[in-house]
């Protein structure tokens, strides 16, 4: 029997998020090659899980903790699964002890994906609902106001001007990529006006 590579495949959603507990679990099957994301699943269109598809080839097999690590949706999943079976690859889900390989294996991932997306969301339907609540009660305010840091015009006009790139001027200013464009943003608005 012709065997293949052992791939993780191993996701969280945020760069603030831990991955060691995926990688702990999915070690004791002798993985040649991760590929690790910090990212959401909202749809397939992931660097590493990309890069994956690339890389694999017929007869390996892909581990993940869980199927929600590959996808949110039923129909992203079952994707995922046709795009592996196309190539040769296997998928094995620890948590929900699936092989894709197998009929059952088969039939049992579309009903889990189906579930993982109906739970996904009602997490959003009672999200929404707690936050419309607290907002008639006067008890949501939303995200603090992030204001422009004492330093921004200085470091603003050395990044603006390429003397700075844009990961110095984050590091100097003590801000997240998102934040920082977003600043950027407000801030090339305020001089317009």
């Amino acid at each position: 029997m012709i065997t293949g590579t052992n791939i993780a495949y191993i996701r969280v959603s945020t760069i603030e998020q831990d991955d060691t507990r995926q990688k702990e679990a999915l070690k004791m099957h002798d993985i040649d090659k991760y590929f690790i994301e910090k990212a959401s699943a909202k749809d397939t269109n992931r660097p590493q899980l990309q890069a994956m598809f690339e890389y694999v080839r017929e007869n390996d097999v892909i581990y993940v903790k869980d199927f929600s690590r590959l996808a949110r949706s039923t129909k992203d999943l079952l994707e995922i699964v046709e795009k592996s079976y196309k190539k040769g690859v296997k998928l094995i889900s620890l948590k929900e002890s699936l092989d894709s390989d197998t009929s059952t294996g088969k039939l049992m991932l579309t009903m889990i994906g189906a579930i993982y997306e109906f739970e996904r969301t009602n997490l959003l339907e009672r999200q929404k609902e707690g936050i419309a609540i607290a907002r008639q009660k006067g008890k949501y305010k939303g995200r603090k106001e992030i204001k422009h840091p004492v330093n921004w015009s200085v470091i603003y006009s050395e990044w603006k001007q390429r003397n700075l790139t844009g990961i110095e001027a984050m590091k100097r200013l003590g801000l997240k990529p998102n934040t920082f464009y977003k600043l950027v943003k407000e801030w090339e608005l305020k001089e317009v006006a």
